[in-house]
């Protein structure tokens, strides 16, 4: 299984999003250095709703450090859904899900396959 890398602070972040937006999904991109994500990147005119979250990838800056997305599912349910596998294979990349209670048990890591991978946090 491919090993994924998040800084703890980025992580504890991403959560706390979650929780802010719940009951409503919340989606970003995540930013790569040194083969560990570090930051994320809210893109510009969002919808985020009840069962999805959408924004338009064309509307993102030029940015080769972007190497993945985060997205939270209001439920208990960390599995991507078939329009989530659609988006993978389309923007290829590491994908975090963050599933209710939003915590750090919660998240699950996917390649763009949809194939899952471990989520190593890093201080």
């Amino acid at each position: 299984m491919e090993s994924v890398r998040i800084r703890r602070e980025l992580l504890e972040y991403l959560l706390e999003l979650a929780r802010e937006f719940y009951p409503n999904e919340f989606a970003g991109f995540l930013r790569e250095k040194d083969g560990v994500f570090e930051e994320v990147l809210i893109a510009p005119n969002p919808h985020f709703g009840r069962s999805s979250a959408f924004f338009d990838t064309w509307m993102l800056p030029y940015d080769e450090s972007i190497k993945g997305t985060v997205h939270s599912h209001p439920g208990p349910n960390p599995w991507p859904s078939e329009a989530d596998l659609h988006f993978f294979s389309k923007f290829g990349g590491v994908h975090l899900i963050i599933a209710y209670p939003f915590t750090e048990n919660s998240v699950r890591a996917y390649l763009s396959n949809g194939e899952r991978a471990r989520l190593e946090v890093v201080d």
